[in-house]
């Protein structure tokens, strides 16, 4: 696993938004930022799913998150920037957003790649992406350091036969990342993305039906590296895409 040796109160005061959060590894990754101080907003498709995490949070007694439910695969810039607007107003900067939610579509080969499939991942993986990040960067400059962390994958740097529409959107990805990272290289604003390897997640399980869990990490075993990008020890690193595992 990465190698981090997580500190205790590292993520004071920082207010961190984790999409995908309801479950997998965004889940994992809020409650651990919640568990080091941070105030962490919750955005997600599925209420049910954040209002658990959002309980699991305050029965720790930690800082209140918040919740902010939003489809990915139907959401509008508007929907975006008015999301952002609130952030600001209501907690005056962001110190950081774990861009975590995706889409794995189907696996099939490249020419039976269902066409809506293909646009659905990349409304979500991509477009959204995209629309996200513009709308987060003004509130993550408002913050004395902030890390903006985008989630990749080892197909999204190696084409791998039956992955296409995720594959494609996952270096799509890397690249929107590498974009930003560059021309906000001289301002507060951070930009990395992480590749969480194999991990136990329903996504996973989709993709690999048949495998052992036993094998493959857990959440929390690769939380180390989404801690590291969100805490300051990780202030000089920009640009980069960084493994898990």
């Amino acid at each position: 696993m990465f190698n981090y040796s997580i500190k205790d109160a590292c993520l004071n005061n920082k207010t961190i938004l984790v999409t995908g959060a309801g479950a997998g590894i965004g889940r994992t990754a809020a409650l651990n930022y919640a568990k080091l101080g941070a105030t962490v907003i919750l955005l997600g498709k599925t209420v049910s799913k954040l209002e658990t995490v959002y309980d699991e949070i305050i029965a720790l007694d930690l800082a209140q998150p918040a919740i902010i439910p939003l489809d990915l695969k139907g959401a509008t810039k508007q929907n975006y920037i008015d999301m952002a607007s609130t952030i600001i107003s209501q907690f005056g900067h962001l110190d950081g957003a774990l861009l975590n939610a995706s889409t794995l579509g189907e696996l099939s080969p490249f020419t039976q790649i269902n066409e809506q499939m293909f646009t659905d991942v990349m409304n979500v993986n991509v477009n959204a992406q995209f629309l996200l990040a513009q709308a987060l960067i003004p509130a993550l400059l408002l913050a004395p350091k902030s890390s903006l962390v985008f989630t990749s994958s080892g197909v999204g740097n190696q084409g791998r036969a039956y992955w296409g529409a995720y594959s494609v959107s996952k270096f799509a990805t890397e690249g929107l990342m590498q974009v930003i990272a560059d021309e906000y290289d001289t301002s507060v604003i951070r930009t990395n993305a992480i590749n969480p390897g194999a991990t136990d997640t329903n996504m996973r399980a989709c993709a690999f039906p048949a495998e052992d869990k036993a094998e493959i990490a857990t959440t929390e075993d690769i939380m180390p590296l989404y801690v590291y990008l969100m805490a300051d020890d990780s202030v000089e690193v920009n640009g980069q895409t960084l493994k898990a595992q």
